[in-house]
């Protein structure tokens, strides 16, 4: 599904030519919606209007991306939905609608953001579904052809959690349909200054990179080794600071996190890891969310099924 806004062409449209490349390539439906707020306070012409804007927007964008690859469009249906919290209309609409994959932009608004939160950041609070941000000054991986991506590199920043894995099996999902190079990366605190000396000796410290380096290891299995090349790295700092740094300094094309626990849903007043890494990332980023399957998607349907059995199990 791809949440657009009729006012912000430049923008929508990147996002929107983003969700029907991939839609295409799964094989799966595509839904385009627009949010209306106050709908209470308009009239019925004014809502008709509306939606054929928004069908005669989708339908010109679809015929020059797929027309001029002589390809066939994807299956695609436009909406339009009333809420005066647009991201709870779209979180709904992706649940009612069994949505596996929310692709919107976000016009990064860092000032106004930092307070309340833009609306792709509450968006990957509560949907459904993962959720791929595009911004309009990002690293491209579409090359125009809507049967091919131009990703080459993709990274996890995997934090050990059942969500980090809930990211890296998206990842996994895009690195085997584009052949990409795959970094796993997780970061470690650094030491705090009223810590206790010893426990950051050097002997300690090493010990507790090389311990991490390993489990992040083993969350490739060995077969995945053969479908893309797989490079792993244990840093010190930030997490947001030390995932942005790596995808600048690697030209990272695709950023996956997974969003769970406090540091996720109670820092939004000052930003989360997430919440940085959405305003300042380079490329686009995927925030991964339970997956509810759809009859669409075998792909998507057997990593939905894949990451509801390890989340079973934990």
């Amino acid at each position: 599904m791809c949440p657009i806004n009729l006012a912000h062409g430049a923008g929508q449209e990147k996002a929107l030519r983003y969700a029907a490349t991939l839609a295409r390539m799964f094989a799966a439906k595509l839904y385009v919606c627009h949010s209306i707020e106050n709908v209470e306070l308009l009239g019925t012409q004014i809502i008709e209007a509306t939606e054929a804007d928004l069908r005669k927007y989708v339908g010109e964008l679809m015929s020059m991306l797929f027309f001029q690859a002589e390809e066939a469009a994807p299956d695609w249906e436009s909406f339009v939905v009333s809420d005066n919290d647009p991201s709870e209309a779209i979180a709904r609409e992706a649940a009612k609608r069994r949505v596996d994959l929310i692709v919107m932009c976000s016009r990064r608004r860092p000032l106004r953001a930092a307070l309340i939160g833009s609306t792709a950041e509450r968006v990957c609070r509560t949907a459904p579904c993962p959720v791929l941000v595009t911004h309009p000054d990002q690293r491209e991986w579409m090359n125009g052809k809507p049967d091919a991506l131009s990703l080459k590199r993709v990274l996890v920043a995997h934090d050990f959690s059942d969500y980090a894995e809930v990211a890296l099996n998206c990842a996994r999902l895009f690195a085997q349909k584009n052949r990409v190079e795959l970094h796993l990366l997780h970061v470690l605190p650094a030491p705090l200054i009223n810590e206790p000396e010893l426990a950051w000796t050097q002997g300690v410290a090493e010990g507790t990179y090389h311990k991490a380096a390993r489990q992040l290891q083993h969350f490739v299995p060995t077969e995945a080794r053969r479908w893309h090349e797989v490079k792993t790295l244990v840093r010190w700092g930030k997490p947001y600071g030390e995932v942005l740094a790596y995808a600048k300094d690697q030209q990272i094309d695709l950023i996956c996190m997974g969003a769970h626990g406090a540091g996720f849903e109670m820092q939004a007043l000052f930003g989360s890891n997430v919440d940085r890494v959405l305003r300042q990332a380079p490329c686009p980023v995927l925030i991964a969310r339970p997956l509810k399957p759809s009859l669409a998607a075998p792909d998507l349907q057997d990593l939905a099924r894949s990451t509801s059995e390890h989340l079973n199990r934990n």
